[in-house]
């Protein structure tokens, strides 16, 4: 799977992904619960990389005193809103507003696609952030439900 990187905004950003095939209603459904688990994980504060005292302890880990006092001055690390998944042909989309998480959950998600990919449904291209050249995002990028200006 190859990833690629382009303008990325934390608030306005859509996610591609480029099938080997035209993905079945199954391999859809495998996808969109890739995503939706990410993001419910993301919308939970899960992706705070200021509060990682478990990964920063090393291996060893047993009987580690969790500081809650720790966690708690932690900024909070929320993502706020996603859209729907869409697809044309061999390509699917969805637009993301990351929120304040940090950029340990574009790791995590493609981590876990990488695998996808080898397992379930292959995934030829991971693109994040941009335009895709293939299929235009809408003028409003981002979805009416989430624009400011329509709430």
């Amino acid at each position: 799977m190859q990833i690629q990187f382009r303008e990325c905004d934390f608030f306005d950003l859509w996610i591609w992904l480029e099938f080997s095939t035209v993905p079945s209603a199954m391999e859809r459904q495998y996808v969109e619960e890739v995503f939706n688990s990410w993001f419910f994980l993301g919308k939970l504060g899960g992706f705070n990389a200021e509060n990682l005292q478990v990964q920063d302890t090393g291996l060893d880990i047993s009987y580690l005193p969790y500081d809650d006092d720790q966690a708690d001055e932690s900024l909070m690390s929320l993502m706020h809103n996603m859209g729907e998944f869409e697809y044309e042909g061999n390509w699917g989309r969805c637009w993301f507003d990351l929120g304040t998480s940090d950029a340990l959950a574009l790791d995590v998600l493609i981590n876990a696609l990488r695998q996808f990919s080898k397992e379930f449904v292959e995934i030829d291209r991971l693109i994040i952030g941009g335009e895709n050249e293939n299929w235009k995002i809408p003028t409003r990028k981002r979805p009416s439900f989430a624009d400011p200006e329509n709430n």
